[in-house]
């Protein structure tokens, strides 16, 4: 029997790395390299379902940031400590995954702001561009 869902994707193991790419200047403090709580945000707008990252193990992250126009930094996060936030991680394809159970900040800001703020202290500058 062959049903074709979402599951065909990879099952993340909490011990899987993702990344997320910072496509936006202040989305990163250059002098702290503290990445900001802004670049784990959902975007209304642009009706985001999740905050895209890539998988860390079918990309490094000098790739992953070639993928796009501009970057100005990888971060990386662990899958296990996604989920101890009450998130979760959900592949979409074998190179892409979105975090999952985030609010938008129309709908809950006090949950958005407290999980951003979360995801960014859990995850580390990995990669900076060459200037």
């Amino acid at each position: 029997m062959n049903q074709a869902s979402s599951s065909q994707f990879l099952y993340l193991l909490d011990s899987a790395i993702v990344y997320r790419a910072l496509l936006r200047k202040q989305w990163l403090n250059t002098e702290t390299q503290e990445i900001a709580s802004d670049a784990f945000y959902l975007r209304k707008k642009k009706n985001e379902v999740g905050i895209s990252v890539n998988i860390a193990s079918t990309c490094s992250p000098k790739q992953c940031a070639a993928k796009f126009i501009n970057c100005y930094g990888i971060a990386n996060l662990k899958v296990g400590q996604i989920r101890e936030l009450g998130l979760d991680v959900i592949s979409t394809s074998p190179t892409h995954a979105n975090i999952v159970g985030l609010p938008y900040r129309e709908d809950d800001s006090a949950k958005a702001e407290r999980l951003a703020d979360l995801l960014a202290q859990i995850s580390q500058l990995v990669w900076l561009p060459d200037n």
